[in-house]
């Protein structure tokens, strides 16, 4: 019987193993991930325009006019603003370069095109416009799917040969061009041809279909249970070698930056913020050391550690998981498929999520206000810059101590354990 559960167990994940690195799971990560030094750029700018001391914004609107800050925040709008554009440029190219034997960069703009194709066009004194907005996190849906299934459909016309073949005496670049026409032609009429379809229902565009689809599973992404289970399954995924964050994050992180950019929105126009749940509430609150909610554990190891392995290992990883990088402590110590350490790995990030969640819900912490703050800040600098508050930092210093009295029975077994093994 025990047998049948380790095979089964094994069965499981190797099937999310190979998920989590198929070229699509790879390709949607690493695309969404190009958005993110945008979002830090406009996030900077955004702290210069909406600094949370008063002092200095009355200065500010002294020595530059009262309407200073909306001129600093252009950066803000052209980078925020392009979240969706950025994405399905991101997540085509690197699928398209995944098949080896197809050009991305043609694949990509068919794809950017397609992606422009579904935005409803505004009509103002005879001329076409694009609404700015319809390009950022709330089209994130639309562009994870222009950019995944357009994208392999461009690729499989272009393996079923229905190509212009070019002179070898043709420069490549006029080559690959005309490569691209036929595949490209069919991909952009197969998007018109759908949002002819959508624009005879009630919902009449292709982004008014998208926020009828995933507005249920948006509002689970966003609310406490949802994100208990997405915290859930990112542990124990680890625990088994996974990449947690990866899998789980690459289907919730469109969710999250909506939310965030929601949050950015109302912060800039001075109103409440609406969301608790954004990236920078995993990344900066739930996550505080990485995975796991590690750095209380690293602490632990650095102070109060018998063995000499775990000695070790803790001076090692302590700088880290400062930074929030805990691959040494998870495979070093090591966490994965290990019995002592599994149950406060899953328990502290949930008890930061409980915490938070908590803490931000009754004003005691302030929400996060839309800054993509980088994964890699060290805690309390991060606390206080993604809610703008000293109540982040005083928030996460809580979670901290929590985290740590979470690992420390459980810590100590593990050391007592490695110690007998050095005696012995």
């Amino acid at each position: 019987m025990v047998a049948d559960s380790v095979s089964f167990k094994d069965k499981v994940f190797k099937v999310v193993g190979k998920i989590s690195s198929s070229r699509h799971m790879v390709a949607l990560r690493d695309g969404i991930a190009q958005v993110v030094p945008l979002l830090i750029i406009g996030s900077l700018f955004m702290i210069i325009g909406q600094f949370p001391i008063k002092g200095y914004l009355d200065f500010m609107a002294k020595t530059f006019g009262s309407n200073w800050n909306l001129v600093i925040q252009q950066i803000t709008f052209a980078s925020f603003s392009l979240m969706g554009l950025i994405a399905v440029i991101g997540i085509s190219y690197n699928l398209a370069k995944s098949y080896g034997d197809v050009a991305p960069l043609p694949a990509t703009l068919i794809s950017m095109s397609a992606f422009f194709l579904t935005i409803p066009f505004e009509l103002k004194k005879g001329a076409f416009y694009i609404p700015l907005s319809q390009m950022g996190a709330t089209s994130l849906f639309i562009a994870i799917l222009v950019g995944l299934f357009i994208t392999d459909f461009y690729v499989w016309l272009v393996h079923k040969d229905l190509t212009i073949k070019m002179p070898a005496t043709v420069p490549p670049a006029v080559s690959s061009s005309f490569t691209s026409l036929f595949p490209g032609f069919f991909c952009l009429v197969l998007v018109w041809l759908i949002r002819l379809g959508v624009s005879f229902t009630p919902i009449e565009t292709i982004p008014g279909l998208m926020q009828f689809i995933f507005k249920p599973l948006s509002a689970v992404g966003v609310s406490l249970p949802g994100a208990l289970l997405c915290e859930l399954l990112i542990s124990v995924l680890w625990l088994f070698g996974v990449h947690g964050g990866n899998v789980v994050g690459g289907v919730m992180m469109a969710f999250w930056l909506q939310a965030m950019q929601q949050n950015a929105t109302a912060f800039t126009a001075h109103k409440e913020l609406p969301n608790i749940i954004t990236a920078q509430f995993f990344d900066n609150f739930v996550h505080i050391g990485g995975a796991g909610a590690t750095l209380g554990l690293a602490l632990l190891m650095v102070l109060f550690s018998k063995s000499e392995e775990y000695k070790t290992l803790g001076r090692l990883e302590i700088v880290p998981a400062l930074f929030n990088i805990n691959e040494p402590i998870i495979f070093g110590t090591p966490i994965v498929l290990n019995i002592y350490l599994a149950v406060p790995f899953i328990l502290a990030p949930i008890a930061n999520v409980l915490i938070t969640y908590f803490a931000m819900a009754t004003g005691l912490c302030a929400k996060t206000i839309g800054i993509m703050v980088p994964w890699t800040t060290p805690v309390i600098i991060s606390g206080f810059l993604s809610t703008g508050h000293i109540s982040g930092a005083i928030t996460q210093v809580v979670c901290l101590v929590v985290d740590a009295l979470i690992y420390y029975y459980f810590f100590k077994v593990a050391d007592r354990k490695n110690l007998n093994s050095d005696l012995g």
